[in-house]
């Protein structure tokens, strides 16, 4: 049984703070201790800098990197005790990053122990800040991998599509003046922004009928809306921040020409996409179509479980847009992750130490 080492792991990880924001994350501390525990590889920290760490640990030589993001997002007032501090209750490893997603660090960890072939591991921090400096920069590196296995909670399947992600901050301008005016109703830069609004969720609306691999329709938040300074006073500024989460099947720049383009013209002074994260698989549709089939028969050929694909986000996209063939396969449950008093079933960190022991080529116990 794999559970009593994976969970000595999770104990030790969960104890380090790596909270995004404000990730003051060093080269040492949780680094430091992940070396520790791999006797064998070869192992590169690299600082990217504001908290960006990454560590590479490479034995033999390995086609295939399994990736786990050690950074969490902070802790809410409603925790029911120190987040920092792992507690089993029952059937649940409850701690800050169990789910999300140290509980995989840990069952690489433990399987990393009992095994001797080739094997690579990379240990990111800069996905919870939507911010890929570690990605990226191995991305760009002569790696030589061509298979990447992102973990993330997919309760121990294997998932080969999820939505793109874009975020956006658009500034609307007025002109300034009393709110008894004629001109208020349209001089307004507050009233700007909800027509846009309104045409916006109009819009997404009738996405509603597009499909790709059992996902449906485009997701659209506004997020946050700034403006004005008080009733009787025409806004002469207002900010909107907003996302959208498309299907693989649909182009990023085509839904910002589109929902950009719903607003008034002459209202819009500033048009900003402040992250944009690609869909699994990346690529055009026939492309996206071939990659997701590559990722079918690597997961048939590892012998995992596949599942439906998922609404979140991952960085998954971004090995994909790279070249490599990739999925998501981690433990636990995504409706356990950023919540208060956050656990993994005791029974995930098991299933899936030993399925990495055996595509590691071990036999788990």
């Amino acid at each position: 049984m794999m559970l009593p080492a994976v969970l000595d792991h999770l104990d030790a990880l969960v104890g380090f703070d790596t909270r995004n924001p404000p990730r003051a994350i060093g080269t040492d501390g949780i680094f430091d201790y992940l070396r520790a525990q791999l006797p064998g590889f070869d192992c590169t920290v690299t600082d990217h800098g504001a908290g960006a760490v990454s560590l590479l640990a490479v034995r033999g030589t390995p086609r295939r990197v399994f990736n786990v993001h050690l950074d969490t997002v902070p802790a809410s007032p409603a925790w029911t005790a120190d987040p920092l501090r792992l507690r089993v209750i029952g059937e649940r490893a409850v701690g800050l990053g169990a789910c999300d997603i140290k509980g995989a660090a840990a069952g690489l960890l433990a399987a990393a122990a009992v095994t001797d072939g080739d094997a690579a591991y990379l240990f990111t921090t800069d996905e919870e800040a939507n911010d890929a400096r570690c990605i990226g920069a191995f991305i760009a590196s002569k790696h030589g991998f061509e298979e990447a296995i992102i973990a993330e909670p997919t309760q121990c399947e294997a998932v080969l599509a999820h939505r793109g992600i874009s975020s956006v901050l658009m500034r609307f301008r007025g002109a300034a003046g009393h709110a008894s005016g004629t001109d208020a109703l349209h001089a307004s830069a507050l009233h700007h922004a909800m027509r846009w609004g309104a045409d916006a969720l109009a819009f997404v609306e009738s996405e509603s009928h597009r499909r790709f691999g059992g996902l449906t329709g485009l997701r659209f938040n506004i997020g946050r809306v700034e403006g004005g300074i008080k009733a009787n006073m025409i806004a002469p500024e207002a900010e909107v921040r907003f996302g959208f989460r498309p299907l693989p099947s649909m182009s990023i720049d085509a839904l910002h020409e589109k929902i950009g383009g719903l607003a008034r013209l002459g209202t819009v002074e500033r048009y900003e996409e402040t992250f944009r994260g690609p869909p699994l698989p990346a690529g055009d549709v026939a492309d996206a179509e071939q990659r997701r089939l590559d990722a079918r028969d690597l997961a048939d050929a590892l012998d995992l479980p596949i599942g439906n694909a998922v609404d979140f986000w991952t960085e998954a996209s971004l090995f994909s847009a790279a070249g490599l063939t990739a999925i998501v396969y981690g433990p636990g449950d995504i409706a356990q992750a950023h919540t208060a008093d956050e656990w993994v079933a005791l029974e995930q960190l098991d299933r899936y130490a030993r399925s990495i022991v055996r595509i590691l080529g071990g036999e788990p116990s």
